[in-house]
């Protein structure tokens, strides 16, 4: 979605890593070389142990050979369950509530005065940054925090796998609140478990699992 820039909320820095984060999770398509060179020079205006973090997913997305890259990018975000981008697949799963809390963040991109993108869903991490990086950051920054959990369980996952994508995530967990004990145990749990399911007899919401990316797509 083509997203209005505005100079009020968080600090500077904290956009700025978002935006790089945001570029670094997309899809490595054609574009990808002028993705990484734009997070290069943004990373000019980061300082702590975000640019470190980010400078490392850069560098081995540097490394890769594309069409190497695009595969793995399927592989690690489409394929496994655990390390879904989509935020409410792990706060609602295959139930109803899912489509309200995908509602939700809708609506709050819609109050900020942008449209939700319509070639992805609204609650996919890369897009959630992009709109705390340049419209809304206070309230893209609420969605992040109220979400903090699922994108811990994407960092474990990540982590485990020994993904170049886990530290690009990082870096945004650098620029929230400091995860609880309490928040600790959800995800965990939620890790073991995994999402909610259905009650019986309702229909589950069909948008749950990633498509599966094709080709350039």
């Amino acid at each position: 979605m083509k997203l209005l820039s505005r100079s009020r909320g968080p600090a500077l820095a904290d956009r700025l890593v978002w935006q790089a984060a945001s570029l670094l999770l997309a899809y490595p398509d054609e574009h990808r070389d002028q993705r990484l060179d734009t997070v290069e020079g943004l990373l000019s205006h980061i300082d702590g142990p975000a640019r470190k973090l980010l400078a490392r997913t850069v560098a081995a997305l540097r490394a890769a050979d594309p069409l190497a890259a695009a595969a793995d990018y399927v592989e690690t975000f489409d394929m496994r369950r655990r390390s879904t981008m989509y935020l409410t697949y792990w706060t609602a799963g295959d139930t109803r509530n899912r489509g309200r809390e995908m509602l939700a963040f809708a609506s709050t991109y819609r109050e900020a005065g942008v449209e939700p993108p319509k070639s992805e869903a609204p609650d996919h991490l890369p897009v959630v940054l992009e709109f705390a990086a340049t419209v809304d950051p206070e309230a893209g920054r609420r969605l992040l925090i109220e979400h903090r959990v699922p994108i811990d369980v994407l960092l474990q996952a990540l982590t485990e796998a020994d993904s170049p994508y886990a530290h690009a995530i990082a870096a945004v967990c650098e620029t929230l609140p400091p995860v609880t004990d309490q928040d600790v145990q959800r995800a965990r749990r939620l890790a073991e478990s995994g999402p909610p399911a259905e009650a019986v007899g309702l229909q589950p919401f069909t948008l749950t699992v990633p498509p599966k990316r094709t080709g350039g797509n």
